[in-house]
């Protein structure tokens, strides 16, 4: 019987066939195991949901995502405006003197030689699309999408009772500042985000990328409109209105507004220092509440749909808000200020392992650049300002400290201290300062930085700005 011989050439190209073989099913492999990113934002947030211990609130699948999460108890935004923190965010660059200035704010201006983080992504192989407001404006560094940004066209002033269409109409677009939504058919703006990102999803299942889906939702920003449904969810009797509902002793004038974001709308008093009646204040906050429990909804649903269609386990979920809110706390609404409850922001992290924890050491809004990297296995880019929180995540360091700037107002925030400089741009000299006791005085109601048996702990706080200060600009 003659043994079968192979020609040289028969040789050749099976030995290549088998080796495209093993390459295509390695290539295969990795894409499969890269891990997708889908990137949560909601708008004006407070860290008060049930996961944070805030049982009065309605917030059932964000909670839920917490419990399979890493929930970061003291995460800080970089600016308390929404284009500035975006901005800063996603080019992982803190803000300064001359960049991030206020809700303006664009990564493509202030940072334009600086790719983004989804540009980032996108050059190292991800598949990026952006749906409501991730930037502050939608035109923002559209290099970093590989389609064109898309948010609906009524965007976070979206009204759909008739009356309060025809009162914005006649007011520069600014409606009452909450609504009652009794429309069955119309469609508020973020429920038409949340369907934009389900097909999405459908449509990114089926491409060879792994992809990072940013999912903007604009609630609870004012005006506070919601579906009826969600409304019903709080006793209007039952609302609490903020208990220190006057300045701080001893605070700076510099860390108190007028609230001029809220005063624009129909129905609230519109000069400056005319206070807000109760009952004013009280629906406010129902409506504020109203919000958070329809976006909560609409991220169960969102969630929900990740697991239908099997992307659940190979996805990293991140939601973040891009800065706190005031409900009358130191008789102030909306944000704009240094105090924590302006800074202070929710921050989840899912990864696939479903490992979970709380996490009370510090973080920064900016550190979530470095850490998607590293979580996705990324270099990270040499020009970055925050850090990876993966190793505080995994217990392997400590963060003591985190910063925040608005205008001339510095904030270092400890686990024990907040304290804040306001210094001269061009001379750097302090000109009003502010400390908190945060064990003593949580909620910041007694600046203390005038005392003497403080000013050891100033001095050691002031040296952190410095250093920050002469770093950044």
């Amino acid at each position: 019987m003659k043994k079968l011989m192979l020609k040289p050439i028969n040789k050749f190209i099976i030995f290549f066939l088998v080796l495209l073989f093993l390459v295509l099913l390695n290539y295969s492999f990795n894409v499969q195991k890269q891990k997708n990113i889908l990137f949560i934002s909601i708008d004006d947030l407070r860290p008060e949901l049930g996961c944070y211990g805030q049982d009065h609130i309605f917030s059932p699948y964000i909670d839920y995502l917490a419990s399979n999460s890493f929930l970061f108890e003291n995460a800080v935004c970089n600016v308390p405006v929404c284009g500035a923190s975006r901005a800063s965010l996603m080019t992982g660059l803190r803000p300064n003197k001359n960049r991030f200035l206020n809700f303006k704010s664009r990564a493509d201006i202030d940072a334009d030689s600086i790719p983004t983080l989804a540009e980032w992504l996108k050059i190292n192989g991800y598949y990026t699309i952006s749906n409501g407001k991730i930037f502050h404006k939608l035109n923002d560094s559209p290099e970093s999408w590989s389609e064109k940004a898309w948010r609906p066209k009524k965007d976070f002033r979206d009204y759909i009772n008739k009356k309060n269409i025809e009162i914005a109409q006649n007011n520069n677009g600014h409606g009452p500042a909450f609504e009652v939504g009794i429309n069955t058919i119309e469609k508020y703006s973020d429920t038409k985000v949340l369907e934009k990102s389900i097909n999405d999803l459908n449509r990114l299942k089926k491409i060879e990328k792994p992809f990072f889906l940013a999912v903007g939702f604009s609630k609870p920003h004012l005006p506070f409109n919601a579906p009826k449904k969600y409304w019903d969810l709080y006793e209007s009797s039952k609302i609490k209105l903020a208990e220190n509902r006057y300045a701080p002793i001893n605070a700076p004038k510099e860390s108190l507004h007028q609230f001029g974001e809220l005063r624009k709308y129909h129905g609230i008093p519109s000069q400056n220092f005319e206070i807000i009646p109760d009952s004013t204040q009280r629906k406010l906050i129902h409506g504020y509440y109203a919000c958070v429990s329809y976006v909560d909804d609409l991220v169960g649903q969102l969630l929900n749909h990740l697991k239908e269609i099997n992307l659940y386990e190979n996805t990293i979920i991140i939601l973040w808000g891009d800065h706190g809110w005031q409900l009358g706390e130191h008789n102030l609404w909306a944000k704009h200020s240094n105090y924590q409850t302006s800074l202070k922001v929710p921050l989840i992290i899912h990864n696939i392992k479903n490992e979970n924890g709380i996490i009370k050491q510090q973080a920064e809004l900016v550190d979530l650049y470095p850490t998607i990297c590293e979580m996705v296995n990324i270099k990270k880019p040499e020009f970055l300002n925050g850090r990876s929180l993966l190793p505080i995540m995994k217990n392997q360091e400590n963060k003591n400290e985190s910063f925040s700037r608005f205008h001339d107002a510095v904030s270092v925030t400890t686990e024990k201290y907040s304290y804040t400089e306001w210094r001269n741009k061009k001379t750097n000299n302090v000109y009003a300062r502010m400390l908190y006791d945060l064990e003593n005085d949580p909620n910041e109601n007694f600046n203390i930085s005038d005392q003497k048996n403080m000013l050891e702990v100033q001095i050691g706080l002031s040296k952190k700005i410095d250093s920050l200060v002469l770093i950044n600009n």
